[in-house]
């Protein structure tokens, strides 16, 4: 395993941290899916959490967002620890997991209204989010469609409104640019930064060119275990030399490309 790195990631003690891994471990059996996993990441930081295929990056996701109960260690979300303060975390968590369940019969707007709903949103402000997300993900033009006739793209943008429809503090985004074309990809990376002025993300992807334009901070898993924890700049200059740092750092996993 690639030996791990202690960077300054340029983030105060007096900045709020909103979300916190604290030795954070999985297992099956004898298999650990992830080991000791720790890392905090302040308010307003757009922090990308990287790591080969099967490193421990959806897991890791999985057990901050309480969708996963860790073997070992805990999850904070906004100062509440996801294991004893589940509804406190889940009103300051929006979520998006990779390949996230839709409601097929549904359209976005009915879906979008029932998870408001089960939010207790009052009719007032889920007016409003609606309307927010409809024009904020580019779902006008589908709005009322049947959600399992829609694209992978435009259900993937339906995920990304249910996450950002009660106007959390943190965002946790598994692959948010998964199936998008390159202008809708550009209109998420713009609404990622945005948010960031904000909010806190904790972002998940396969594009490192991806990192470097949205990213502070970079948080690199390999093997289940932290390897690299620092600023956008220590992991290289532009794509290339990041696509080549993350090689070194992954090596031992076979060299899997981040960009694959």
């Amino acid at each position: 395993m690639a030996e791990k790195e202690s960077v300054d990631s340029g983030s105060s003690s007096s900045s709020e941290t909103m979300i916190e891994a604290i030795g954070l471990s999985k297992f099956y059996g004898a298999f650990a899916a992830t080991r000791d996993v720790s890392f905090s990441v302040p308010r307003g930081e757009v922090c990308a959490f990287l790591g080969p295929n099967g490193a421990g990056k959806s897991t890791t996701m999985k057990m901050l967002t309480g969708f996963l109960a860790p073997s070992e260690g805990r999850a904070v979300i906004g100062g509440f620890d996801v294991a004893t303060q589940r509804l406190q975390a889940a009103e300051v968590l929006g979520y998006l997991p990779e390949n996230g369940p839709l409601y097929s019969e549904m359209s976005p707007r009915s879906f979008l209204t029932y998870v408001g709903k089960t939010r207790l949103l009052s009719p007032e402000v889920l007016l409003e989010r609606l309307d927010y997300v409809c024009q904020t993900c580019m779902l006008a033009d589908v709005w009322d469609k049947q959600i399992g006739k829609l694209s992978r793209g435009y259900r993937q943008r339906v995920g990304m409104a249910q996450a950002l429809l009660h106007d959390p503090d943190v965002l946790i985004l598994d692959e948010p640019t998964s199936g998008l074309d390159p202008n809708q990809v550009q209109g998420v990376r713009e609404l990622i930064t945005t948010l960031g002025e904000t909010k806190t993300v904790l972002l998940s992807t396969h594009i490192l060119q991806e990192v470097h334009a949205v990213c502070d901070r970079v948080v690199l898993v390999n093997d289940g275990s932290v390897v690299f924890d620092g600023a956008t700049s220590e992991l290289g200059s532009d794509g290339v030399a990041m696509e080549n740092r993350f090689r070194e750092l992954t090596a031992d996993s076979g060299g899997t490309s981040a960009s694959s």
